[in-house]
């Protein structure tokens, strides 16, 4: 089966090689289509052995990407941005997906790095080479309308779900939304599309989780609950669901926020997707004192995956509120393996060796969670070296 790549690029000569780099033994042909870069973008795509394409840009992701698909000749299209790369251990998994017959679109998983909320996310990228399946939606563009019209004109098509992470995305770090104004420009075309489909769920839940981002949670509320009103697929509302969690946890009402929490893990998706509300769940119980549930709901975070940092963590300061310091202990340098940087799990390990009589280690984590926040511009360093002063204690 031969697969071809389509992409849209502007000013991605940083970024591209690494991004080609790992399409290799994959992909049959490479599609870009430059929506204006005045880098080295174009001779590095054709470097890799791309077909170069220019289109001015409109403002729309959808028409920039269809205009990618209509240069395809395999029988399957990939879509990948220049800030993801994928998996090398997915290329055999991928080719063997396309081997099946009755498969219209193949739903990737997503490691968003970097991101404060939902580490993954499920992406409609690989599909059939059809001229009726095409994108939709000038941001957060997706093929997903065309693919139900089509599955409801021919019943025998089927949707796959992948459940391993297929793509791995840096566009969501701070630096990386900072330098392309990217919350600007999504605010500024979600805007202009809601004018026309008012009460389109989809767009609603971008938009509203958009200003929510954007620390406006009373218009994210509002256009939230208005999506929620009319949608109906169980990945949407498990969005909706839980950016009304963050919404009523940023108005602070957290009966409200834990309510639609639960809400959102009802809803039958991929474990991997939930671990956000799982998260915000668990700090919820954590704050109000519910120390057992949120053991429970961390530990079922790290069940799903072992390898977020952020899970330990929290798991360790619940269990150093139950007592378990030994158990704490672990936990926190669990955290300290996945990120050594984690400045907050060093500070927390020193409290927790502190707390056990373990004072030499204690001042080994204090010093290094010292370090950390003065790197990362903190003020906590000054905070944590004049509380140890108070006890006694100079670093």
């Amino acid at each position: 089966m031969a697969l071809s790549l389509c992409m849209i690029v502007k000013d991605e000569a940083a970024l591209l090689p690494r991004c080609l780099s790992s399409l290799q033994g994959l992909v049959d042909e490479m599609i870009v289509v430059d929506t204006g870069s005045t880098d080295g973008t174009i001779a590095i795509a054709q470097q890799f052995g791309a077909q170069v394409h220019a289109f001015p840009w409109q403002d729309d992701f959808a028409l920039a990407r269809n205009e990618s698909l209509q240069y395809a000749r395999g029988e399957w299209i990939l879509v990948l941005d220049a800030d993801e790369v994928l998996v090398p251990e997915m290329i055999p998994v991928l080719r063997q997906s396309l081997t099946h017959d009755r498969t219209l679109l193949i739903n990737l998983v997503r490691q968003e790095v970097g991101a404060k909320q939902s580490p993954y996310s499920l992406v409609s990228r690989l599909f059939r080479n059809r001229p009726d399946l095409r994108f939709s939606r000038p941001y957060h563009e997706t093929v997903d309308d065309s693919v139900l019209a089509i599955v409801q004109a021919e019943p025998g098509w089927q949707i796959a779900d992948l459940a391993q992470v297929a793509i791995l995305h840096d566009g969501y770090q701070e630096q990386a939304i900072a330098s392309r104004d990217k919350v600007n420009r999504a605010q500024r075309i979600l805007e202009k599309a809601l004018i026309k489909q008012p009460h389109d769920a989809y767009l609603c839940s971008k938009l509203g989780a958009l200003y929510l981002e954007s620390g406006t949670p009373q218009r994210g509320l509002k256009l939230l609950q208005r999506g929620l009103a009319s949608a109906v697929e169980p990945p949407l509302l498990y969005e909706l669901y839980y950016h009304l969690g963050i919404a009523w946890s940023q108005l602070k009402d957290a009966v409200q926020a834990e309510v639609h929490y639960r809400l959102a893990l009802q809803q039958p998706i991929l474990a991997i997707l939930t671990l956000g509300a799982r998260i915000n769940l668990g700090n919820l119980l954590l704050e109000r004192g519910a120390t057992d549930e949120a053991r429970k709901t961390y530990e079922s975070v790290i069940a799903i995956d072992p390898n977020l940092a952020i899970a330990h963590y929290n798991l360790g300061l619940t269990l150093k509120a139950l007592g378990q310091f030994p158990a704490a202990i672990a936990a926190y340098r669990e955290t300290i393996r996945l990120q050594p940087d984690y400045a907050e799990a060093h500070q927390n390990l020193g409290v927790a060796l502190l707390k056990t009589g373990n004072i030499p280690e204690s001042l080994v984590a204090f010093q290094q969670a010292i370090t950390l926040h003065e790197q990362q511009h903190s003020p906590e360093a000054d905070r944590l070296r004049q509380g140890l002063a108070g006890m006694g204690f100079r670093l």
